[in-house]
């Protein structure tokens, strides 16, 4: 599988989602999935403290004992955890690395990143505390998460001399939810930030599985929700069936691949709760988009 990097780190262009783990999936589903990722290249595994209430990083822990060194490992901090254990104060910072390092096995983390702005923390303040724990090799690279364009500049513009910084950005983006592409994904290119986008399949909504006029089936995401695409995601998605068809490709390839194709985009994270899937994802990012390509899917969002 093609890698890209994120700072110093060497990552596989499909990127594994761990929120699902502990939440839908159980402790043996997980194994299964994190085996296929493996097989299939996979080399990037993003998680986070809240997911599946820490038991998607516990779960990981196990599950990787004797592979870490195969993997690169992405978790975050900064969402509520717990009444008293949420925001990127320097002294919860510090516990919040200490609680994953317990529950991942391991004495690093790859890429540690922010979830989200924290407006009652100056922003030097959490960078400051990152560095010392770069600086004590507890974490490798730092990055942030939910971050728009402005937040980005403000962030790199507070850090100190030679200090550690802000690597990547890790904010939605699919062929559904475009907005950053004129923000986050702008400023990142601007900045020289690696992106990684999430939900790149819309809930699964590029899939192709979902169908106008029916109920999301149980057991999915949206039916998770209590979600229905609209009219007008549909008419998009038909679109966009259409345009991959014509390249003898589908959907699930040109929602990944189109994201791929992007600068500065390093690795896709998709979120997988079957092994098949992880294939399916892995053949769907092999797709570069030439240039005339891109122009007509942005002739399709507009």
């Amino acid at each position: 599988m093609e890698t890209r990097k994120i700072g110093s780190l060497e990552v596989s262009v499909l990127g594994l989602g761990c929120n699902n783990f502990g939440r839908r999936v159980d402790e043996a589903g997980t194994r299964r999935v994190v085996d296929a990722a493996i097989d299939a290249g996979v080399t990037l595994f993003d998680t986070a403290d809240i997911y599946g209430g820490t038991l998607s990083e516990t779960f990981l822990g196990r599950i990787l004992r004797g592979r870490r060194d195969r993997i690169v490992l992405a978790t975050k901090f900064g969402m509520d955890v717990a009444p008293d254990k949420t925001g990127a104060a320097p002294a919860y910072i510090r516990q919040a690395l200490r609680d994953s390092l317990e529950r991942l096995q391991t004495d690093h983390i790859d890429l540690y990143q922010l979830h989200q702005p924290d407006p009652t923390v100056p922003i030097a303040d959490t960078l400051a505390t990152l560095d010392e724990l770069v600086r004590d090799g507890l974490v490798r690279e730092i990055g942030c998460s939910n971050f728009s364009a402005e937040q980005q500049t403000e962030a790199a513009n507070a850090v100190a001399d030679g200090a550690a910084r802000f690597v990547s950005v890790q904010n939605e983006l699919s062929l559904l939810e475009t907005g950053d592409l004129v923000d986050g994904l702008a400023g990142a290119t601007a900045l020289g930030l690696a992106y990684i986008p999430f939900y790149p399949l819309a809930s699964g909504v590029l899939t192709g599985k979902y169908r106008r006029g029916e109920k999301p089936a149980a057991g999915t995401r949206l039916a998770a929700y209590n979600e229905t695409p609209s009219d007008d995601e549909f008419d998009r998605v038909d679109a966009l069936s259409a345009f991959a068809a014509r390249k003898d490709r589908s959907l699930l390839e040109l929602a990944i691949g189109w994201l791929a194709s992007l600068d500065p985009v390093a690795s896709v994270i998709t979120g997988a709760t079957k092994p098949e899937q992880i294939q399916s994802n892995a053949e769907a990012s092999t797709w570069r988009l030439t240039g005339e390509e891109l122009a007509e899917v942005a002739e399709l969002l507009a």
